[in-house]
């Protein structure tokens, strides 16, 4: 469906995770799950931001199935998971890539 997120380099990773740690969750995973709204927020964010910290308000026990699917739906990188919170980058020009692709 999406195109595949290139790997980061250990070095993107570090500085990504870095500036991650003072963001806020700008999308939670509610009760309704991984919805196709829930997907549509998350691109739309990716696409504002590149970089998004996401949060498990439900669906805790299957964080760690779920985070690689929201990548490969939005074709992001899980930048970084701890606890109820996960980390997602997509380079700011992937959308319009991702879009051509469809």
């Amino acid at each position: 469906m999406s195109t595949p997120a290139p790997e980061l380099s250990n070095v993107e990773k570090r500085a990504l995770k870095a500036k991650a740690q003072s963001l806020e969750p700008v999308v939670k995973l509610g009760h309704a799950g991984l919805s196709d709204a829930f997907v549509r927020s998350m691109d739309a964010a990716l696409t504002l931001h590149g970089l998004v910290k996401m949060k498990f308000s439900d669906f805790k026990d299957q964080k760690h199935e779920l985070a690689p699917q929201i990548a490969e739906k939005t074709g992001s990188t899980i930048v970084m998971q701890v606890g109820n919170v996960a980390v997602f980058y997509r380079a700011k020009g992937a959308a319009e890539t991702q879009d051509d692709g469809q």
